[in-house]
């Protein structure tokens, strides 16, 4: 079978995520400078090979004073790391359009394997011609895996940053 190449629509796409803040609201950001591929045998998604990356400096939260704090050493240190990529080695359905997605996420300069959730989409032709496959993906990282550790404690208990971050990810690829 022939290898069928798939490339990120960024207009469609969104690598969000969701952090607790004071232990009680959720903070949404996503990246916004991504890139993704994916190499299938025809259009068979569970023979992908998916790589991934982000600029670690493109983080948007929708504050300004944040996302400067994320970028620091603090959090990203986007100045050393620049980059965070995932590389996928397993895409296996669970049933129906639900797949179990697993591959190593590269953050901070560390490498940690990590299993995801995905929701296949389906395959559709836009109407320029362009057949397009979609998934959503969801999933949790603990932060401190990747040595992001920096945190402040309430006067009230608990933590000003939850350790844990979800994923709330929505892909469209072209393609090719």
């Amino acid at each position: 079978m022939s290898t069928t190449k798939w490339v990120l629509d960024p207009t469609h796409s969104e690598i969000g995520f969701k952090v607790k803040h004071m232990m009680f609201t959720n903070v949404s950001g996503k990246f916004d400078n991504v890139e993704a591929t994916i190499e299938t045998d025809g259009d068979d998604f569970t023979t992908a090979q998916i790589a991934f990356s982000a600029e670690t400096a493109s983080i948007n939260t929708g504050n300004a004073d944040r996302d400067t704090h994320l970028r620091s050493a603090d959090f990203f240190d986007a100045e050393q790391f620049p980059k965070l990529s995932f590389k996928a080695g397993g895409f296996v359905k669970k049933s129906g359009d639900d797949y179990t997605l697993t591959g190593d996420l590269t953050l901070h300069g560390l490498t940690k394997p990590v299993t995801l959730d995905a929701e296949y989409g389906g395959l559709l032709q836009d109407p320029w011609g362009n057949t397009k496959a979609a998934f959503s993906i969801t999933g949790k990282v603990n932060r401190k895996d990747w040595g992001l550790t920096w945190n402040a404690a309430l006067e009230s208990g608990g933590l000003l940053v939850s350790e844990e971050v979800r994923f709330a990810i929505e892909l469209q690829f072209v393609k090719q």
